[in-house]
């Protein structure tokens, strides 16, 4: 702490919440440094110092949730939820960069009475994929229907399952990664595999997926993913970690040459993905008001199924 900046002390205890945002909070002051609120970001940090803290609510709903004609699948709907198959390139909420444009303005035009949650700008949102990630969602459509459900996220009683394909060929076709999730360290905008004492310090979160290879070709695996956590960029951070990342993931590694004996048209496919090949392909959960069990697959995508049909003639070509 000696000599730490006050906004980057913050930001590295609580990862999940960016430094700039801790940088309004001190100039609003809600920061309190020996029981004085503490306006400069900068603020440099003696030993001894006790820092505390009221975080304000979330920022108002400032973005546009006009509703827009964006076409996103409905796996199925009834009075108080929906579930959607996200497709590539669709930012789930509005953000800074994505004022408009998202799953959330898709959904306010298929249906314009969606559950507030806990922030006016991502009404009905339960969890999220990243914007390059395909696959089903759960939204809420009522309050309650939220509560129960952010209830089951929070219990891990929402099974989430991933297929990926991440290069090379693990050496076990079970196995389990157990490593905590915390904000990188230099690259603010990508998250990293950290260890015990990250998590002490407050810098990380536990996290654990475990995975399981699906089919395994010369270069590359395709394998499923269960999360038993769910942490940013976690299937992607955790393949990554153990020398596998996800195929068309530009943020931990997934963009490679491809191999000098693959067909052009493989490594054409591959060179032209618009995002990492990650796909949440099912979804199962207990209906919050009738307690019925769900569960839903849906298949991969165009992009993801023509990479697997082109190595699997690739590797009977051989």
């Amino acid at each position: 702490m000696t000599g730490q900046r006050l906004d980057r002390y913050l930001s590295e205890r609580h990862p999940d919440i960016s430094r700039a945002r801790w940088q309004e909070w001190i100039a609003a002051g809600q920061v309190r440094v020996n029981g004085q609120p503490v306006t400069k970001p900068a603020h440099r940090l003696r030993a001894g110092d006790t820092v505390d803290y009221t975080l304000p609510p979330d920022r108002p709903p400032d973005y546009d949730l006009t509703p827009e004609a964006i076409p996103v699948p409905i796996v199925y709907e009834d009075d108080h939820l929906l579930v959607v198959n996200k497709p590539r390139g669709l930012t789930v909420h509005p953000a800074p960069g994505h004022p408009h444009g998202t799953l959330v303005n898709a959904l306010l035009a298929h249906s314009p009475t969606l559950a507030q949650g806990s922030a006016g700008f991502r009404p009905g949102v339960v969890h999220r994929l990243d914007k390059d990630t395909t696959g089903l969602l759960v939204v809420a459509k009522t309050d309650r229907a939220h509560a129960r459900l952010s209830s089951a996220l929070q219990r891990h009683a929402i099974e989430r399952e991933y297929r990926a394909l991440v290069w090379g060929m693990p050496r076990e076709t079970h196995f389990t990664v157990d490593l905590p999730i915390g904000r990188h360290p230099v690259q603010r905008k990508k998250m990293a595999a950290l260890d015990a004492a990250a998590v002490l310090a407050g810098k990380a979160r536990p996290a654990r997926t475990h995975f399981v290879v699906q089919e395994a070709f010369r270069d590359c695996a395709l394998l499923a993913a269960r999360l038993e956590t769910g942490r940013t960029h976690q299937v992607r951070v955790h393949a990554s970690a153990v020398g596998h990342p996800v195929v068309g993931d530009p943020l931990y590694g997934g963009i490679r040459k491809p191999p000098r004996d693959w067909s052009p048209d493989l490594a054409n496919a591959v060179a032209c993905l618009q995002g990492q090949l990650l796909h949440a392909y099912a979804l199962a959960f207990e209906h919050p008001l009738t307690g019925e069990r769900m569960h839903f697959t849906a298949p991969l995508p165009d992009d993801f199924q023509q990479v697997l049909t082109l190595l699997r003639g690739y590797n009977q070509a051989r």
